[in-house]
């Protein structure tokens, strides 16, 4: 068994990351952390919006009323943009399946993947029925679960071979927003995080990418694992430890623990397509506005970037899902249209004659540069050969949207309007959108959010 490191003087790792998650208030929470926290917020809620009528989402929560109901009224909740009553875990793993089968949402270039899908709904799940609790400790508790879910993911991948999907360590930062709104001790949370991570979906990334399906990137099961494991640890199941926070060759990772908000670093997406592309979709509209490039004449297309990137699906998708994993359709939609819409990765957006095209004569090459830019960038620079003879070439180029080319306010409310509009309607859209923007006000009730969150379009 492992046992609480102390140093001389220091809080250990598990001692720290308890009184963070437990007695953490908003008064102790940098300004910027909560206003960054009520951003990601409503550019997830818009992902979750887009993604209603979508398959996955659809069969996640029909699935949620087979499987994970409840028959205890103090343990349900309904889901998000449906209203139908199931458990808390249910609805949360709904929402983070619906969420995550729209590859819109934020991510953190240093865990691989993203926090946002499984802590909105997570949150919503677990606080939608208190009505005193203020919209600054709704998103402290936001705040509290994405920083503990990302140095979670920073230590799984620094010590274990295989590269996990971000619901194996999303479990953890979900237990821990769990156990904060739900009233656990110290020692049930120290249980629920070892029954999070133990149960927590050790699934390989890499075969995700390479076959992409609904299955995604681990979220919804992430989230039904770690609202499982609060209550499972509150009702006395013992699990603990959890290796990613008490292991002593994970204590590094957790040393920055209210020095360093993650929160802040976040990015958020332009386009709903697996942040890998982006860096090459961003090179390829760059290209298009400097230069005024048709997609007619163009004949070939030369991506480099990092391993990853080259590794996404390089054919003309299917299916929805494999379009969001794609990089070669994804350039070539930026080539053809200058933007990648919803309609450009679902339905007849799939069959565009031009797109086509532009995959057949689209190459991905790795480029050690970039490669050795990856977590910490997403680097590509791409070439674009014309029928004139000449070859346009852009700079090495950023993906857009993270703190390296930050989007503003502005940027954020725009996407999560062109997001929610077309299925709620401009009332209700904006009703959310100024609920969630409003959070960070003294007077704000969480309940003034939630109250719009859960009947059907």
């Amino acid at each position: 068994m492992l046992k609480d490191l102390k140093g001389e003087g220091r809080e250990s790792p598990l001692g720290s990351a308890q009184r963070f998650v437990l007695d953490t208030s908003p008064e102790t929470i940098p300004e910027p952390a909560l206003q960054a926290a009520s951003l990601l917020m409503l550019d997830t809620l818009g992902v979750c919006i887009a993604a209603q009528p979508m398959d996955a989402g659809r069969i996640a929560r029909e699935a949620a009323t087979r499987l994970y109901n409840s028959a205890e009224a103090a343990d349900r909740a309904p889901m998000m943009f449906d209203g139908r009553e199931v458990s808390r875990a249910g609805a949360a793993f709904a929402g983070a399946t619906q969420i995550d089968n729209l590859d819109a949402h934020d991510g953190y270039n240093p865990t691989k993947g993203h926090m946002g899908v499984v802590m909105v709904p997570a949150l919503v799940a677990a606080a939608w029925d208190d009505q005193k609790l203020s919209g600054r400790e709704a998103l402290c508790a936001l705040v509290v679960g994405y920083e503990i879910a990302g140095r979670a993911g920073i230590a799984l991948h620094d010590t274990v071979s295989d590269y996990h999907t971000s619901g194996a360590w999303n479990a953890i930062g979900v237990a821990a927003l769990a156990a904060r709104t739900q009233g656990l001790s110290q020692e049930e949370l120290r249980h629920a995080w070892g029954i999070a991570e133990y149960h927590g979906p050790r699934s390989q990334m890499m075969r995700e990418i390479a076959n992409p399906t609904m299955l995604h990137d681990g979220a919804g099961m992430g989230a039904l694992v770690g609202m499982s494991a609060a209550v499972l640890a509150k009702m006395g199941f013992t699990g603990a430890p959890a290796i990613t926070i008490e292991a002593p060759e994970c204590a590094c990772h957790w040393r920055d623990l209210e020095h360093f908000w993650q929160i802040e670093h976040q990015y958020i997406k332009p386009y709903p397509v697996c942040r890998w592309a982006h860096a090459a979709i961003d090179a390829v509209r760059e290209l298009r506005i400097e230069h005024g490039m048709r997609p007619e004449d163009i004949t070939g297309i030369e991506v480099r970037s990092f391993q990853n990137a080259v590794r996404l699906f390089d054919r003309v998708p299917e299916t929805t899902s494999q379009a969001q994993y794609s990089l070669a359709f994804a350039v070539a939609v930026m080539a053809v249209h200058g933007t990648i819409a919803l309609d450009h990765i679902s339905g007849s957006g799939l069959n565009d004659p031009d797109v086509a095209r532009l995959v057949g004569c689209t190459s991905a090459i790795e480029d050690a540069r970039h490669e050795a830019n990856f977590p910490s960038g997403r680097w590509a620079d791409v070439t674009v050969h014309l029928r004139d003879g000449r070859s346009l070439h852009s700079e090495d180029t950023h993906a857009r949207g993270g703190p390296e080319r930050p989007f503003s306010r502005k940027d954020i409310i725009e996407k999560f309007n062109e997001y929610a509009y077309p299925i709620l309607g401009n009332d209700r859209a904006d009703a959310i959108r100024d609920a969630v923007l409003s959070l960070p006000e003294d007077r704000a009730r969480f309940s003034d959010l939630s109250r719009h969150l859960f009947a059907a379009p």
